[in-house]
Order: structure tokens, then C-alpha cells, then sequence
């Protein structure tokens, strides 16, 4: 049913703009570390899990802009590696691994580590920051424990919303 799949995709849409209304709302989410996590990450990979190869890279898209957008990143930057990496995690959700929790901590690490290196090696590394040693100790790895704590959060929210809407479709 076409309907369903729809409010399926809109809950997906809502939540990541909630999580980005979170997430850039200063004070909101409490920094541990001297750090914030990137809601949205764990967010569109948790969704990738549950959706297709396309919805999972638009919702990707989708994620990585609003970082963009909010991070004051280079436009489009966190909007193609999300949406790439979205792709591939809903190409072998669907296709070669297993959907479990173990899988989408596995993914998180795995691409949230990707993700977070590569920006420290493009707005760092390459521009020759003084201090790229310390931006990496003090920032990106707190970042990046952070942001795959919350991926559990998001994995069973998302894991609900899809089996509850599922369940209606058919």
C-alpha cells in the first residue's frame, strides 16, 4: 500500500528535522568532553537499515545537507558522503547482512569514524592547521564517541517505526 510508504518516508523526514532542530539548538544536548554529537548521522544509518538503496540515500541526502547547513561546511560535502554511504548500507541491508542491532552499531562505528577522519583530514589536515593533533584529541574523537552512543537511540526508534508501519501495509 503506496499510502503507508509515504507516512513512512514523512515520519522519516520529521525526525531528521527534529534531530537537526536538536542538534543545533545550543544548550539543548549537553556536551561531554567539549563536544556535541552529530545527531543526524546515526539517524539517516539507522534508516538506511530499515528502507531501499534510494530511499536510503535520499534520506542520506537529506541528513548530510542539513549538517552542512548547520555546520557551516562546505555545501554538498556531508551531503555526498551520507548519501553514499547511505546507498551502500541500504543496498546490503537489503541484499548481503543481516538487520540487527549488532550490524547497525558495526555500521555506525565504521562509517561515523569514516566520516569524522575524512573531515579532519580535508578542513584540517590538508589546510595545514597548526594544532590538527589537538583538534582531532580534543574534538573529532569525543565527537565520534558521542555520536555512535546515540546510535541506539535511533536504531530502535527507527526499527519500531518501520515494523509498526509495515505491519499496517499489509
Amino acid at each position: 500500500m503506496q499510502k503507508m510508504k509515504y507516512i513512512r518516508y514523512l515520519a522519516y523526514t520529521i525526525e531528521l528535522l527534529v534531530l537537526f532542530m536538536v542538534q543545533e539548538t545550543p544548550g539543548l544536548v549537553p556536551s561531554l568532553f567539549g563536544a556535541r554529537p552529530v545527531l543526524l548521522i546515526p539517524a539517516a544509518l539507522s534508516i538506511s537499515m530499515f528502507e531501499n538503496e534510494v530511499a536510503s540515500m535520499s534520506f542520506g541526502l537529506l541528513g548530510g545537507l542539513l549538517i552542512d547547513f548547520g555546520g557551516g561546511a562546505v555545501l554538498g560535502y556531508h551531503g555526498l558522503l551520507l548519501s553514499v554511504t547511505c546507498y551502500a548500507i541500504g543496498l546490503f541491508a537489503a541484499n548481503l547482512i543481516q538487520t540487527n542491532f549488532l550490524t547497525s552499531m558495526i555500521a555506525a562505528v565504521v562509517v561515523t569514524g569514516v566520516l569524522l577522519f575524512l573531515h579532519w583530514v580535508f578542513f584540517y589536515v590538508l589546510y595545514n592547521y597548526d594544532y590538527a593533533a589537538y583538534a582531532l584529541t580534543a574534538h573529532y574523537i569525543p565527537r565520534f564517541c558521542y555520536t555512535v552512543a546515540v546510535m541506539p537511540i535511533t536504531y530502535f526508534f527507527n526499527r519500531a517505526l518501520a515494523m509498526q508501519i509495515r505491519e499496517k501495509e499489509e
